[in-house]
């Protein structure tokens, strides 16, 4: 891996990592979603006016704030037909910004043995630092054996695989969804790949309403299945993931904001409010993706 891909991250800092947030529009302002769906994620959020900040706008924000950020988009293009953001583009911008950026890419399963390589290329080329899925918007069930290979791959590559669970903003009340199917996003379906790639670190994006229970079960009974907490405002957080979170999942609970629609602003200030023992909160705010990224050592 290049000098220039490393991140030069200084983890005592910082104040926090922020493992969830998205690159939308490329540098030529392509965006990674129709305008049907952007618009029905942004009513979702009721986020109406925000705009999709370039990467380096992301890097100013956190930067602001003493924060770092992990940065992806999503490769939809088999089920969308949608072109997708380069990777290759987050991994360079994210690079120009290594001080508190962090790339993962996407790649959609349906490429198979391109996908693969692909993926390699990126984490010996690039230094991209993980590989973000959204079953419902890629179209795939994360247990179909077609994505095996490049779960494979990512496994013996030694970076994680974030899965979108549960219900999207991406698709609501567009008819029929926008064709997006929830199913997809069960994280009970993430189990199976747990079991067949049981050196994979996983992380289970988003409380995975109306599977948060099934979401519990796995990361308990997983040693290496860890969610993060963005796309929720902590506010609503079910009682059983604030319950598991300060106790069984202390070391296994990650910050996430879904910035741009929820901003890490509102996330921690909802954040500040919540029930969680003052000894897990700098696990959860920091110190847990730390050492899942790397970028600490046990």
């Amino acid at each position: 891996m290049g000098d220039r891909h490393r991140a030069t991250i200084d983890v005592g800092a910082l104040t926090a990592i922020d493992v969830h947030t998205h690159a939308e529009v490329s540098k030529d302002g392509h965006a990674s979603l129709s305008p049907e769906l952007l618009g029905a994620s942004a009513a979702y959020f009721k986020a109406h006016g925000h705009r999709q900040p370039t990467v380096e706008e992301t890097a100013a924000h956190y930067r602001e704030r003493r924060m770092a950020a992990v940065v992806f988009t999503v490769d939809a293009e088999h089920a969308t037909g949608r072109p997708r953001i380069a990777n290759e583009e987050i991994a360079e911008s994210c690079a120009a910004h290594a001080d508190v950026l962090l790339p993962f890419a996407s790649v959609d399963p349906h490429k198979g043995r391109a996908g693969v390589r692909e993926a390699r290329r990126l984490v010996t080329e690039y230094g991209v630092r993980g590989f973000k899925f959204h079953p419902s918007l890629q179209g795939f069930s994360p247990d179909d054996r077609m994505a095996y290979p490049l779960y494979e791959a990512i496994e013996e590559l030694g970076v994680p695989a974030l899965f979108h669970t549960g219900q999207t903003g991406i698709g609501a009340g567009v008819p029929g969804g926008g064709g997006i199917r929830l199913k997809h996003s069960d994280p009970m379906l993430v189990d199976d790949v747990a079991v067949d790639f049981p050196e994979l670190r996983i992380i289970l994006a988003h409380p995975s309403f109306p599977w948060q229970d099934e979401a519990l079960a796995v990361a308990t009974h997983k040693p290496h299945v860890y969610i993060d907490l963005s796309g929720w405002s902590p506010k609503y957080f079910p009682p059983q993931l604030v319950r598991y979170a300060n106790t069984l999942l202390k070391d296994k609970v990650l910050f996430g904001s879904d910035y741009p629609v929820i901003t890490p602003d509102r996330w921690l200030a909802d954040f500040a409010a919540l029930d969680i023992r003052p000894e897990v909160r700098p696990r959860i705010l920091k110190e847990n993706a730390a050492r899942l990224l790397g970028l600490l050592k046990d």
